[in-house]
């Protein structure tokens, strides 16, 4: 697909400015104009900003890429009106509740969310309320041109056909696989111990009898801190953080030690070392309370049940996942496992040494016996893998890869198609960019078309 066609601008890059943290503008300029609707300078900046904070790698021509993204999305908008698309104001509230449900639990509270924001629940939903109803209306616009779009399998050949030969990805041997994870309630007695453990912990370094550090490389159950004395480097808008974790770090002064206090992960004491706004030292230490053989074997006789059930045929296996699987991850994704670019196809070295050793002797469609396992945060569990299919290594042909070239040709086909839509469109519309952007290259073609 052509990475700088316009459907690509909007699939990849629609702005998002809702919710961006407030940022001091010393400056704030309008930098483009698509017929009646402006691109202010802060627009972008805060674009870029909540991106670096997401963690995606900023591109030497990312100002420029953002601003046509939000040109793109201002020229969708401006069709959708014309042609009276309907978005209610029922709709646009409803997508910034969501957005507003999602930061809360983020950050753990309301009080904090506004806290972080600098401004009320009300005072945002009404800020952001004509950017959540810009959002909505580009989608819909966007979905008028390209949504009736479909791809026949001999322009899936033709489309593959033109691919050069030495240009076919080589893909390793590849498995698509679903898992069902179940995670043993540890005892009251064992959640108490862990909980005393802490508070007496707790008492030590408060006393100076102990220091955080010593005990924390001693008994944290946490892999990612306890070579270092449990201390992580945090960021109170850092989303991978567990929210409760970070409410309750953030709620302390330095030098502080929290309570006990559990998370999804265990129980936890807290200390804050430093902190500089948003940017906090602290140290933690983690115990997960410790599962008996009578948990665990009331698990495994659970997951016997569930893949007898699957065996036989009287359960589809997304059901067993919603009903039974204790891991909410896969929960969204019908129990499939993906890897970190959220594809489902899965290479072995992307696969943890319990998980392919689980494989070993699996055919697809084959439904593996309940089996322990310990997750990357140290938590005992149980589960069963589906393994659906498996390749061999292969250059990329329309037998085994044909579902992904024809999602390729179909994204190849919109991206024609919304790249004519604007060609045609722009010239109507009245465009103005600021002299600092003329340059970039992503101007060329609203350049070209204003003149």
């Amino acid at each position: 697909m052509k990475k700088n066609s316009f459907f690509f601008i909007f699939c990849f890059g629609l702005i998002t400015s809702g919710f961006a943290q407030p940022q001091k503008v010393v400056a704030d300029k309008v930098i483009a104009v698509v017929g009646d609707k402006i691109v202010l300078k802060s627009d972008i900046d805060n674009s870029l900003a909540d991106m670096q904070r997401q963690g995606v790698q900023i591109q030497p021509n990312a100002a420029c890429m953002t601003l046509e993204q939000a040109m793109g999305v201002k020229a969708l908008v401006l069709q959708a009106e014309k042609d009276s698309l309907p978005v209610t104001d029922d709709e646009v509230d409803a997508d910034i509740d969501n957005q507003i449900r999602y930061f809360i639990n983020v950050y753990g509270s309301k009080d904090e969310l506004e806290k972080i924001a600098g401004k009320t629940v009300y005072q945002m939903k009404e800020d952001y309320r004509q950017s959540f109803r810009e959002r909505k209306l580009a989608a819909a616009m966007r979905d008028k041109i390209v949504g009736d779009i479909r791809i026949t399998p001999n322009e899936v050949k033709n489309y593959f056909d033109k691919i050069p030969k030495d240009s076919l990805p080589f893909y390793e041997s590849e498995l698509q696989m679903g898992q069902i994870v179940v995670y043993p309630k540890a005892s009251r007695d064992a959640e108490e111990y862990a909980v005393e453990q802490l508070k007496e912990f707790k008492e030590e370094i408060e006393s100076g009898a102990k220091k955080f550090e010593i005990l924390a490389s001693i008994y944290s159950n946490d892999p990612g801190s306890k070579d270092k004395g449990g201390e992580y480097q945090i960021n109170r808008s850092e989303k991978q953080w567990d929210p409760v974790f970070l409410a309750k770090a953030f709620s302390l002064k330095e030098g502080q030690i929290s309570n006990p206090f559990k998370t999804r992960f265990g129980y936890h004491i807290v200390q804050m070392e430093t902190r500089n706004g948003d940017d906090a030292t602290i140290r933690h230490i983690l115990i997960i309370p410790q599962i008996t053989p009578t948990e665990l074997n009331a698990a495994k006789e659970k997951l016997d049940s569930v893949r007898n059930e699957l065996v036989a045929g009287h359960m589809q296996f997304g059901e067993a996942v919603n009903r039974f699987s204790d891991d909410d991850a896969s929960k969204f994704t019908g129990g499939r496992i993906l890897n970190k670019e959220g594809s489902n196809f899965l290479t072995i070295d992307q696969l943890d040494k319990d998980l392919v050793l689980q494989l070993k002797d699996l055919k697809p469609g084959d439904y593996s016996e309940p089996t322990q396992f310990t997750d990357e945060r140290g938590k005992s569990g149980l589960r069963i893998v589906y393994l659906v299919s498996k390749s061999e290594p292969h250059r990329e042909n329309l037998k085994d890869d044909y579902s992904k070239i024809a999602q390729q040709a179909l994204e190849d086909k919109k991206s024609a198609a919304l790249d004519k839509w604007f060609v045609e469109k722009i010239p109507s519309y009245y465009i103005m960019i600021d002299d600092q952007y003329k340059t970039c290259d992503e101007m060329k073609k609203w350049l070209k078309a204003k003149n």
